[in-house]
């Protein structure tokens, strides 16, 4: 009996053993799958973690860098407004120091006494005198009807283009009494390079027809008689008085008239009122010549629109001085006439004339 209780106790513990055994293997692994477990857990929770605080980072950057360069440029706006409002104070000031302060007013000049503005007329005349020495009346004609038809076309239009007109007109007409008689459609195509032919045939016509009944076909040498003829004015009469008649006048033309209120001669611009106040500067026998030597120096150096002030030989004695081209080699390109090398106005110049004779109508 003792025998069998030995050898089942043994067996017992026989059996148990395995059971340990597999016991102990169970909780092996179990405790290897917990740390595996818990190792994968901690990875895991370590990459969330990594996540977690990588994504809000990387999130919160740009917020930051947005709100960095609004920062910014508020700063810069500040800036700005702050020199802005600097500057405008500034200008402010500068305004109301300026307004306290008198204005500092240059010394006008000393107006020129009648006395010394009759020297220096005078003295520019004399100036002109030797610089235009063959000084002329510029429109062709052998006797007193034909300057006053001459003068009569040279309205709008130049001397030059009468002088190239006018040869075949008084070959046709050469007298009162013939342009009188004249059919005005011819007379309007001989004067039509002169403009303005059919208002000027009526002028040349109707003067022509006053002489052959009013004045026996000859041209009167009084101004009251010559200003009565149609289209004949004060500067039409003394450009024949003088030059037909040797009566002195002045001829107030758009190159007289320019001139003297350049020099400072007189400010008025009506002709009659111009000839009143510069007819007081001269004595009257210069008068006539005077009218010649500014309209050449018109013609030639002082224009209108670019006065050659650098060729002028009276620059010294002028107040305009300086309206022009004052560069001596530009301003003797701006010469005309016999003054830049090029041919004259009339197609019977004076002997004296230093120029060229202008080609005909057929070659201009």
């Amino acid at each position: 009996m003792a025998a069998a209780s030995h050898d089942s106790a043994v067996g017992e513990h026989a059996s148990s053993a395995p059971g340990k055994a597999t016991n102990r293997t169970a909780l092996g692994r179990s405790k290897a799958l917990t740390v595996k477990k818990t190792t994968l857990a901690k990875k895991t929770v370590a990459t969330s973690a990594k996540k977690t605080v990588a994504t809000p980072a990387k999130k919160s950057a740009a917020p930051a860098k947005k709100t960095a360069a609004k920062k910014s440029a508020a700063t810069k706006t500040a800036a700005t407004k702050a020199a802005a409002t600097k500057a405008a104070a500034t200008k402010t000031a500068a305004t109301k120091t300026a307004a306290k302060k008198p204005a500092t007013k240059k010394p006008a000049a000393k107006p020129e006494s009648h006395t010394a503005l009759v020297r220096r007329a005078r003295r520019i005349n004399r100036e002109l005198a030797e610089v235009y020495s063959y000084a002329h009346p510029e429109l062709d004609f052998e006797n007193p009807f034909e300057l006053l038809v001459a003068t009569v076309l040279s309205a709008q239009t130049t001397d030059l283009r009468v002088n190239q007109t006018t040869p075949r007109l008084f070959a046709a007409y050469p007298t009162p009494e013939d342009l009188a008689a004249a059919v005005p459609e011819e007379v309007e195509e001989l004067i039509r390079p002169t403009g303005f032919f059919r208002a000027k045939t009526k002028s040349i016509m109707g003067l022509s027809k006053a002489l052959r009944d009013d004045f026996g076909g000859e041209v009167p040498g009084r101004i009251e008689d010559l200003v009565k003829l149609p289209g004949v004015g004060r500067k039409t009469a003394f450009v024949v008085l003088g030059n037909a008649f040797g009566v002195p006048g002045i001829t107030v033309d758009t190159h007289f008239g320019r001139l003297v209120r350049r020099w400072k001669w007189t400010e008025e611009t009506d002709p009659e009122k111009v000839e009143t106040a510069v007819a007081a500067l001269f004595p009257k026998s210069e008068w006539t010549m005077l009218s010649h030597r500014v309209i050449f120096h018109g013609r030639r150096i002082c224009h209108s629109r670019k006065p050659a002030c650098g060729a002028c030989p009276i620059a010294e004695l002028c107040p305009s001085y300086g309206e022009g081209e004052t560069d001596p080699e530009k301003a003797k390109k701006l010469l005309k006439y016999e003054m830049g090398g090029l041919p004259g106005q009339r197609l019977k110049p004076p002997p004296d004339y230093p120029g060229r004779p202008a080609p005909p109508l057929a070659e201009g």
